[in-house]
């Protein structure tokens, strides 16, 4: 049987908006049989990635860090350079700093699929 999707729009919408919609699509909270321990969330999809809003000078001033482990290995790339590199890491990196931080985390970001 195959699993079905939930589809979301995200033209004309805001990041973070779209972000916490998916997230509580993703972790189930939306549906009567939600457990915190158990995985029952709805798969995603979300199209029209490309016109998703950022309000303000968001695009030229949001700026993503992550750190290699490296003693002064911190890195920072900023959102345009980012959604040049992938338009889709964006989304799903705001998707999942709002995920739950446990061990269904990587399970519930895999159900997502942008288009």
């Amino acid at each position: 049987m195959k699993e079905e999707r939930k589809i979301i729009d995200a033209s004309k919408k805001p990041l973070g908006r779209v972000a916490t919609e998916v997230a509580t699509l993703l972790i189930g909270k939306n549906s009567a049989s939600y457990e915190p321990n158990m995985d029952k969330g709805e798969a995603v999809t979300v199209k029209n990635i490309e016109n998703i809003v950022l309000t303000g000078k968001k695009k030229e001033d949001k700026i993503y860090y992550h750190h290699t482990g490296y003693p002064g290995g911190l890195k920072e790339i900023s959102y345009e350079r980012l959604t040049k590199k992938d338009r889709t890491l964006a989304l799903k990196k705001a998707v999942y700093g709002m995920l739950p931080k446990n061990k269904l985390r990587k399970d519930r970001i895999k159900k997502l699929k942008v288009e």
